[in-house]
């Protein structure tokens, strides 16, 4: 599938920019930074994928154009999907945002450290190797971004219209993946409060049941910031995420079948 490779993307310009912070910090604020972007250049990726789809493997004149220019695309766009279309495909475009530059960031930033980028031609090789280890993390996340972008209604439909049906409705495996995706959120909001909540909890007290280390909820935030950087907040994070999905599919699916159980037992006492 062809599409802009991040090694003709702006490379961080030198080993000055890297040697200021870890390279694990490097990857966060890297991905960080490029899914911000996305969030507001995603309007523009769909309008795109939509002009460059238009007329596949037609002459020219042969094909009816939905999309003509910019503006008109955009419009069309909207016209078609409503105002929400021009940000189709943007989850699985945060994904890809965030693999592909999170890994060059990353990669980028170790060269820098061990020196790679000071010698001759070495910030052409390292941004090279980067680009292309973060293209091929983040390629099968384009690919779901690029489908779900070409996705319209038959009037205005260009390309191939993929249809994403790949669970059976009626699949535990279709609440499973969704608790999975929307725990992404959830562990990213709570775990710091977790983080603070277990500090707070394990601290010693002394014989009037204060606090030895933290003072408070407030106090612990600031604390932990200061003495350990605000990356600690998101310790025991993949576990988690790991726990918070399976722990909330089977926590329901236990609830329904105890119900069904106590409306069976009522059942039986009726009669």
């Amino acid at each position: 599938m062809a599409h802009a490779s991040p090694l003709t993307q702006a490379q961080p310009a030198g080993p000055e920019a890297v040697e200021t912070v870890p390279p694990a910090v490097d990857l966060v604020l890297g991905a960080s930074a490029c899914c911000l972007a996305c969030v507001f250049t995603n309007p523009l990726e769909v309008v795109k994928t939509r002009l460059q789809l238009q007329g596949e493997l037609q002459a020219r004149g042969t094909y009816p154009r939905p999309y003509r220019g910019l503006m008109a695309s955009v419009a069309a766009v909207a016209r078609a999907d409503g105002l929400r279309g021009l940000q189709k495909g943007l989850a699985a475009g945060l994904l890809y945002q965030g693999l592909m530059n999170g890994v060059r960031f990353y990669c980028y930033s170790l060269a820098g450290q061990a020196g790679l980028t000071q010698q001759p031609g070495g910030i052409v090789v390292a941004g090279a190797v980067a680009g292309a280890l973060g293209a091929f993390v983040g390629s099968p996340a384009y690919l779901v971004k690029t489908q779900l972008q070409a996705q319209t209604m038959a009037a205005v439909a260009v390309g191939h219209q993929h249809q994403h049906q790949w669970l059976p409705e009626d699949s535990w495996l279709v609440a499973l993946a969704g608790g999975m995706i929307s725990s992404i959120a959830v562990a990213a909001v709570m775990t710091p409060f977790d983080v603070v909540s277990t500090r707070l909890y394990n601290q010693p007290v002394d014989g009037a049941g204060r606090g030895q280390l933290y003072g408070g909820l407030v106090d612990c935030l600031v604390k932990i910031c200061q003495q350990e950087g605000p990356l600690a907040l998101y310790k025991g994070l993949g576990p988690a995420y790991l726990r918070l999905g399976p722990h909330t599919i089977l926590s329901m699916l236990f609830w329904d079948e105890l119900r069904k159980l106590a409306r069976r037992g009522a059942q039986h006492q009726g009669t």
